[in-house]
C-alpha cells in the first residue's frame, strides 16, 4: 500500500532553533495517524509543514504523492489550535463563508452544511453567534468548516483541547464515523487516552520521532514496571523506599510506583509504611497506560535515587518554597474553618442566567475541584469568588471578606490563574515576575526573594531573560503560577491551569500544588482532565449554572448505581458500534482508552457474558460523564 504522506528528512530551525529534525515518517490511507509529544517538541511544526503553512528548512514533504498542495487543496482539511472561527457571525454564516471560499456555489454550499451541521448535531443552533458557542460546540463548528468539501485528508492540530469529557466523546465520534467513510486522519492530542483510539500515534521529543507504532504495542515497550499502592494517608511519598522506586505519581490516595523490581520495590514499600504506621490498602503490579510511556520517554536520564522527583515531575520536593507567612485579610486565617462559603450565589447576563443558586464550603487548605461540560459556568463562579463580578443574587465570604461588598479587597489577597496564563509575552521571564511584583507591593529584599523563589520552582533559573513568547505551554503554565502566588496568598483560585499542556508538564504542576496545600494554600481548581481530579479532596460538580453534586472522589464514585465493566479490544469503536448495533442492555457505554466502558444493570449482566469484560470501580471521568447525561435525560432509562 504507497502512503498518502510521506516525510524524508523534514527539518526545521527558527533562528538556530532545531524544532523538527530530520523526521522520516509515512502515513497510510485509512489510518487515524496521532502525534503525541512533550509542548515544544515539534508537533504543530510539523503539521504546519504538511500543509505547506511554513516551508522547511531540509528534507521534503509530499501529500498524495504531490510535493506542493497546490493542486490537491480541495482534497486537504484542517483544523488548528485556535479554531479560525468568525465571533461575529452566526454558526450557518461562519459554514457558508468557508463553503464560498472552496468556490462552491450557493446551491452546493446549502446541502453541505445541511450535511454537516446534522452530521455534527449543530442543526438546531445554526442561527447562534459563534461567539456565544461553549468550547464543546466551537470545537464541533471547526470540525464542520473543515469538512465543507470532503476532504480526503484531515488535519487537526489538538482540536479538544480545553474542552470536557463528554465534547471530546461526542468529538472522537464523529471522527471515527470520517474514518469510516475512508478519511484519512492526522491528530495531535496531549490526551493520552484519545491517542489509545488512533491506529498508530508518533511520540515526538525534542524535533525527533523516537516511536512510532500502534499503541499497544508503544505501551509493550515501557522499560519498567507499575505498582498501584493505595493508602488511606494523602501523602506517603517521603516514607517510599526511594532506592528502588524510580518515579511517583499520586492521584488522590492512589500512588503509581515506577519500579525496575516489583517484588522487591513491594516487600521494601510493606516494611517502610509498616515502621511508619502506615495501612496498605492494596499494592499490586498494574499495566502501563500510554502516558505512563509518554513520561518514561519525555524524560530526562534519571537522577540519582536519593533525589527522588516528587509525583513524577523531575523537580525535587524542596524547590517548591517552603510555608511563608500568609496574610489572611482580616485576622488569624486559622480562625476559619471554611475558606469559600457561598449561600445561593446566581449570576445573569441579561435574561440568562450563568450560575444559578450556588452553595459552596471549601475548607482553609484543601484542594477542591470544580468540574462541569464547557458552559457550565465554573469560569463564572471563580470570577465571582474573585471579585471580578458582582453576583446578581446571593452571597459569600472569601476568609471572612464579603464578596458582594468587598471584591476589591479580595483581589488584594488571593491568587488567580485564568484559562488564558495572563503574561505578557513580549516581556521575558524575569521581566514578567517584577511587573506582578510591583502589583502585588514587593518591594527590595522580599520581592528579589520571592522571585528567585518562583524562578526555582517553574524550573526556569537558567531562562530568565528568555521573551515569554517563545516558552512552551508547561513553562507558560509554570510561569503564571509563579505570578499568581508571588504574594504568598492563602487562597489560590485556578481557572483551567493545564489545558492543551502535556501529561508530563501537567505532572509536573500538580506536585507544585499538593505542596502549596500541604502549606495550608486553599486551591480551588477547574480542570477538564479527570486524573487531576483525583488530586482533589473534595468535587463539585456544576451543571447549566446548578451545583447538582459535591462530595469526596471516593463517595462519588461508590454513588454510581450499577455495574461497571470494562471489554479491552484493539477497536474500540468498531465494538461501540457492534453493541449498540445488537442492542445490548445497557445504561451507558462508551469507548475509553483501548477498550469499551458499559454501566450495566444486575439484572442485565447475563447479556454480556459472550464478551471477555471485566468488572472494574468507577473513575472519576466515569463519574462526571454519568452525571452529564444523567441530568441531560441522556442514559438508558
Amino acid at each position: 500500500m504507497n502512503p498518502v504522506i510521506h516525510l524524508a528528512g523534514l527539518t526545521r530551525h527558527f533562528d538556530g532553533l532545531v524544532a523538527v529534525d530530520q523526521v522520516d515518517l509515512q502515513v497510510f490511507p485509512g489510518e487515524i495517524f496521532g502525534l503525541v509529544g512533550p509542548d515544544g517538541a515539534g508537533k504543530t511544526t510539523t503539521i504546519r509543514m504538511l500543509l505547506g503553512i511554513i516551508e522547511p528548512s531540509a528534507g521534503s514533504v509530499a501529500v498524495l504523492d504531490q510535493g506542493s498542495l497546490e493542486n490537491i487543496k480541495e482534497s486537504i482539511g484542517y483544523v488548528p489550535q485556535k479554531f479560525s472561527l468568525y465571533g461575529d457571525l452566526t454558526v450557518i454564516e461562519n459554514i457558508r463563508l468557508i463553503g464560498s471560499l472552496y468556490g462552491a456555489g450557493s446551491a452546493g454550499i446549502e446541502q453541505r452544511a445541511k450535511e454537516i451541521l446534522t452530521f455534527t448535531k449543530l442543526l438546531p443552533f445554526k442561527d447562534r453567534l459563534a461567539d456565544n458557542l461553549s468550547g464543546g460546540m466551537k470545537q464541533k463548528l471547526a470540525l464542520a468548516a473543515g469538512l465543507m468539501h470532503k476532504p480526503k485528508i484531515f488535519f487537526l492540530d489538538e482540536p479538544t483541547s480545553g474542552v470536557d469529557p463528554v465534547s471530546r466523546r461526542e468529538f472522537w465520534q464523529m471522527l471515527y464515523g470520517l474514518n469510516k467513510e475512508g478519511m484519512t486522519i492526522v491528530v495531535s492530542t496531549p490526551y493520552m487516552d484519545e491517542a489509545e483510539l488512533c491506529t498508530r500515534i508518533a511520540f515526538m521529543h525534542h524535533g525527533h520521532i523516537v516511536s512510532c507504532d500502534p499503541p499497544a504495542k508503544i505501551k509493550q515497550s515501557f522499560p519498567f514496571h507499575l505498582l498501584e499502592l493505595s493508602t488511606g494517608s494523602k501523602d506517603v511519598r517521603h516514607h517510599l523506599p526511594a532506592a528502588l522506586i524510580h518515579d511517583v505519581n499520586a492521584f488522590g490516595d492512589k500512588y503509581h510506583l515506577v519500579v525496575s523490581d516489583p517484588a522487591a520495590a513491594m516487600a521494601a514499600v510493606r516494611e517502610a509504611l509498616g515502621k511508619a504506621g502506615i495501612l496498605i490498602e492494596s499494592l499490586g503490579e498494574i499495566e502501563a497506560a500510554l502516558e505512563d510511556v509518554f513520561v518514561s520517554l519525555a524524560s530526562q536520564p534519571a537522577k540519582a535515587a536519593d533525589d527522588l522527583p516528587a509525583a513524577n515531575t523531575g523537580i525535587p520536593i524542596a524547590a517548591v518554597p517552603e510555608k511563608a507567612a500568609v496574610k489572611c485579610p482580616k485576622d488569624d486565617c486559622s480562625l476559619y474553618e471554611y475558606a469559600v462559603e457561598t449561600y445561593n450565589l446566581t449570576r445573569k447576563f441579561g435574561n440568562f442566567t450563568a450560575v444559578n443558586s450556588v452553595n459552596l464550603k471549601i475548607k482553609r487548605g484543601s484542594i477542591y475541584g470544580f468540574l462541569g461540560p464547557n458552559g457550565s459556568g465554573k469560569s463564572t463562579t471563580i470570577r465571582m469568588l474573585c471579585g471580578i463580578l458582582t453576583p446578581t443574587a446571593g452571597n459569600g465570604t472569601i476568609l471572612g471578606v464579603d464578596l458582594a461588598k468587598e471584591g476589591e479587597a479580595i483581589k488584594s489577597f488571593i491568587g488567580y490563574m485564568s484559562q488564558k496564563f495572563s503574561l505578557y509575552d513580549d516581556l521575558t521571564v524575569k521581566e514578567n515576575l517584577d511587573f506582578y511584583a510591583g502589583l502585588y507591593s514587593l518591594t527590595g529584599r522580599q520581592k528579589d526573594g520571592r522571585i528567585n523563589e518562583m524562578l526555582q520552582m517553574a524550573g526556569l533559573e537558567d531562562r530568565e531573560k528568555e521573551l515569554t513568547v517563545n516558552l512552551a505551554g508547561g513553562w507558560k503554565q509554570r510561569l503564571a503560577l509563579g505570578c499568581s502566588i508571588l504574594h504568598n496568598p492563602p487562597i489560590l483560585f485556578l481557572d483551567e491551569p493545564t489545558g492543551g499542556v502535556d501529561p508530563k508538564s501537567r505532572r509536573m504542576f500538580w506536585d507544585i500544588i499538593y505542596k502549596l496545600a500541604a502549606q495550608g494554600t486553599t486551591v480551588m481548581v477547574t480542570t477538564h482532565f479527570m486524573d487531576e481530579a483525583e488530586h482533589c479532596d473534595e468535587i463539585g460538580f456544576i451543571f447549566e449554572g446548578s451545583l447538582i453534586a459535591a462530595d469526596t472522589p471516593a463517595r462519588l464514585k461508590q454513588s454510581i448505581k450499577g455495574t461497571l465493566i470494562r471489554i479491552n479490544h484493539p477497536d474500540p469503536m468498531a465494538l461501540l458500534s457492534e453493541v449498540t448495533a445488537h442492542k445490548l442492555p445497557f445504561i451507558d457505554v462508551y469507548a475509553q482508552g483501548a477498550g469499551l466502558h458499559a454501566l450495566v444493570r444486575p439484572e442485565d449482566m447475563p447479556a454480556w457474558e459472550t464478551y471477555p469484560y471485566k468488572v472494574i470501580s468507577p473513575s472519576l471521568e466515569d463519574v462526571f460523564v454519568h452525571y452529564v447525561k444523567s441530568n441531560r435525560k441522556e442514559l438508558s432509562a
